[in-house]
Order: C-alpha cells, then sequence, then structure tokens
C-alpha cells in the first residue's frame, strides 16, 4: 500500500501545518465517503431520533466551508447560495433546503467548496503560518488566527463525521473509520 492509495492519511513526521491540514483533510475525505455514491432517497434517509440526513450535511459542510475560509478568514461577505438574505427558515435552511436539491448539485456543492477552501488556504499560507491573524476577531478588536479556523473546522466535521457514519450505517450498512485504500469520490 503507498500513499497514493491513501492520499487523505496525514503525514507521519510532518511541520504543524501539515498535521492540521492533514487531520482536517483525513476528515473531509472519511466524510465525503460516508455520503458517497447515494441517490437522492439515500441522502434523505433518517434515523427515527434525528432530522439529519447526509444530504443535509454535505450541504451544511460547503456552507461551513465557505464561512470559514472567505467570511471568517478574510471578512467577504457570504454570497451565491449561501447568501442569508435567500435562506429560508434561519440557521437550518442547509438542512433542511438539501431534500430540494439532487444528488449532483450537493456533491458539486461540497466538493466545490472543499476546493476553493483548500485554494484559499494555501495561498494565505504563502504569506506566513498558522500564526497569521484573521479577520474573524472579538467586539474589543482581538483577531483569531488561521490555526483558529482550522481546529475549528477539524471540530465540525468531527461532529458531523460522527453523525455521517449512523446514517450511512442506517442507509446500506456500510461503516468504517477510513475510506478504503484506492477509494476516490464519485463525481
Amino acid at each position: 500500500m503507498t500513499t497514493n492509495d491513501i492520499p487523505w492519511e496525514p503525514p507521519l513526521a510532518g511541520t504543524e501545518t501539515d498535521h492540521l491540514l492533514g487531520a482536517l483533510d483525513r476528515l473531509r475525505a472519511t466524510f465525503r465517503w460516508k455520503t458517497d455514491g447515494l441517490d437522492a432517497a439515500g441522502l434523505a434517509q433518517r434515523i427515527p431520533s434525528s432530522t439529519l440526513t447526509l444530504g443535509g450535511l454535505l450541504k451544511h459542510l460547503a456552507a461551513v466551508e465557505y464561512f470559514y475560509f472567505s467570511t471568517r478568514m478574510t471578512g467577504g461577505p457570504m454570497a451565491g447560495p449561501w447568501d442569508p438574505a435567500d435562506w429560508e427558515g434561519g440557521d437550518d435552511w442547509a438542512f433542511t433546503s438539501a431534500a430540494d436539491d439532487a444528488p449532483a448539485q450537493l456533491y458539486a456543492l461540497w466538493d466545490g467548496a472543499v476546493e476553493r477552501s483548500r485554494a484559499a488556504v494555501a495561498s494565505i499560507l504563502e504569506h506566513g503560518d498558522m500564526d497569521q491573524p484573521v479577520h474573524m476577531g472579538t467586539p474589543d478588536g482581538a483577531r483569531a488566527n488561521l490555526r483558529r479556523l482550522v481546529c475549528d473546522l477539524v471540530e465540525e466535521y468531527g461532529r458531523h463525521t460522527g453523525h455521517a457514519d449512523l446514517l450511512r450505517e442506517a442507509v446500506d450498512g456500510r461503516v468504517g473509520e477510513d475510506p478504503t485504500p484506492g477509494w476516490s469520490p464519485q463525481p
């Protein structure tokens, strides 16, 4: 088995940046694997105690990617499908509106958001390290750094990858911690 078979595996001995981004990418890969290859019914499957769906999680995490590495990192507005003026129903909009989206739309939305996030982080890292201040701050003027954003997103993915694990098992029994070696997402 080579690193080409498991590109989501963090480095064994890398820098802090390598490890933080590696941990985030492993969670992203596991989350995408848990949601991969499903039709509309599979993406809409629920378990009795929850209204969460895999489709809703895909759309929610796409919005979170945009929010963290656009709005929180640079101060840019929420735009496109994430414009809050277009959200119907408040903060749960991404979770609930996913039922109206085709599977291909949901996968493309998440895949595109992750691609843009990786590019945005790579761009800011050209100018420094994880200590760089970002736009996000407190009312008294204290600013967060890039490390905080990455750690917050690791936490967000950790929580929702656990949800996806339970939901996917309910759909077709898929279980496991990481994608199988050689796996790549279906477009």
